[in-house]
């Protein structure tokens, strides 16, 4: 009799461990599937973004030549002299008609310059830097635009120096992109007549200590006093050629977050509607007492 049960609960459990097994290399197969997918994506991916930055490339070029053929044009309409077979009234058309043109070619030109900054090859080359320096330097360099915005810019840094492992042109580049954001903020809603508090930038750095008091990382804060994000919009803000700024190519915040991600750091956004919003770039320390 239990020599039955016995025999009974081995072929079950032969049965079972049999289609365990079956399920398991089943699943492992699928993920090795859309493992293989992924990697066939990624490569699909990267072969296209090389190709649409060289396209890129190629379209500079003569773009680069319409825009000096524009400009050598409009200096010989110039040079026509007085009593050539053209009005004063036509000279002053034709010269509109190139300064329309050249101001077409430079759009594109700047375009372009965003969409290769986004999609283009990112290559870091980074070394131990202050980041505090880094703020100064920026805040020197960006003071004049913020102070012809009405803008009031200051700075709130932590003491000592903050050594981080940065490539300093990109991420000056990101700060820099958040800072002209914040103050493109605040003036769009002056002009479209919000009621908001006195316009001030403002630029925090903040470090993060562990047991030992060791800095491990370190935080920037770009605040502005502008109207906030509106829930409609935060939801986009980092989505591609997503924009609501007039003539803005909707690439500033997403190649921002690409320079702060290609670091190792992290782009979070804190918005309070009618006080302000709060861009905080994380980055890992080196290593301090």
């Amino acid at each position: 009799m239990w020599s039955s049960w016995l025999a009974l609960g081995l072929v079950i459990g032969a049965a079972l461990m049999a289609v365990v097994a079956r399920w398991q290399v089943r699943r492992a197969l699928k993920r090795q599937q859309v493992a293989e997918r992924r990697a066939r994506a990624a490569e699909r991916l990267a072969e296209i973004g090389g190709l649409t930055s060289g396209l890129a490339h190629e379209i500079k070029n003569p773009l680069s030549t319409i825009g000096l053929n524009a400009q050598l044009l409009g200096e010989a309409i110039d040079e026509f002299p007085r009593d050539a077979a053209i009005t004063d009234i036509e000279r002053q058309r034709l010269q509109r008609r190139i300064a329309t043109l050249r101001r077409e070619v430079e759009r594109l030109r700047g375009i372009l310059q965003d969409f290769l900054n986004y999609a283009g090859e990112l290559r870091l080359d980074k070394h131990p830097a202050d980041i505090n320096r880094i703020i100064d330097e920026l805040c020197d360099f960006f003071m004049p635009q913020a102070q012809a915005q009405g803008v009031r810019l200051r700075t709130d840094l932590a003491t000592g120096e903050l050594i981080v492992p940065l490539d300093v042109p990109h991420i000056k580049q990101a700060i820099l992109n958040l800072m002209i954001n914040a103050v493109q903020a605040m003036h769009n809603a002056a002009s479209s007549g919000g009621a908001i508090a006195p316009k001030e930038l403002i630029i925090r750095t903040v470090p993060t200590r562990d047991p030992s008091n060791r800095i491990t990382a370190v935080q920037v804060h770009v605040i502005d006093t502008g109207p906030g994000i509106p829930q409609d919009v935060f939801a986009k803000i980092f989505t591609p050629y997503f924009t609501t700024k007039a003539g803005g190519s909707g690439l500033g915040l997403p190649t921002t977050r690409r320079l702060i991600e290609a670091h190792g750091g992290r782009l979070e956004v804190f918005t309070d509607a009618g006080k302000g919003t709060d861009f905080v770039v994380t980055l890992a320390a080196e290593p301090t007492a």
